[in-house]
């Protein structure tokens, strides 16, 4: 009841603040698992993508710093969020995300790591293709692309990408070099989502 509350909430405040434009949202079937991978340049990207999507099973990875103040780890709890040590590898998490999946839901990663970590870093995290490998799950990339760094009444463009299977490289999901070339060519799709003009 407090989740539908708070989704409804956002979904009014998104729709009410900004001129949201969505592409290839049929990528997003109903009843399957997914592990979406957006962009990520701002704090307003995570209540956007949780008001914009229709489906209600959607769990987001945040870090674990947002679960150390009583309101926000209530809040956070509610949404469905999941803490994630950043800079270390979380076992634990990585097997509480891979059984969701199993449960066909879907689970919400920003590889970046960080806001606007591809331009710091020029790279993504390698979590999501791992989390694809252990689970079987597709990833579908996207691309927020904020015109004004959403300022209010300002157009947000989310496209959505064909889901990315990766099953043929189950067997190397231990193989560094094989989860750098893929979270790099995840990278390069989810920068063609997010700067091309629609």
């Amino acid at each position: 009841m407090v989740r539908a509350i708070i989704k409804f909430f956002l979904i009014i405040t998104t729709r009410f603040l900004y001129r949201i434009k969505i592409i290839g949202k049929e990528y997003i079937e109903k009843d399957k698992a997914y592990i979406l991978c957006p962009n990520h340049t701002s704090n307003w990207d995570p209540p956007l993508l949780a008001g914009i999507l229709k489906r209600n099973d959607v769990y987001f990875l945040a870090k674990e710093e947002m679960f150390v103040n009583g309101f926000i780890k209530w809040l956070a709890v509610k949404v469905h969020a999941l803490p994630v040590k950043r800079g270390k590898q979380d076992v634990g998490l990585l097997k509480n995300t891979t059984k969701i999946l199993k449960e066909n839901h879907i689970v919400l990663i920003f590889p970046e790591g960080t806001r606007n970590g591809i331009k710091k870093n020029g790279k993504i995290q390698n979590g999501a293709v791992l989390i694809s490998l252990m689970s079987g799950v597709p990833i579908i990339p996207m691309g927020i692309n904020a015109k004004k760094n959403y300022r209010p009444f300002s157009k947000v463009v989310i496209n959505i990408g064909k889901p990315i299977d990766l099953n043929e490289y189950k067997d190397k999901r231990s193989d560094k070099k094989t989860l750098d070339n893929l979270s790099k060519e995840l990278m390069e799709e989810m920068i063609r989502l997010t700067n091309t003009e629609i």
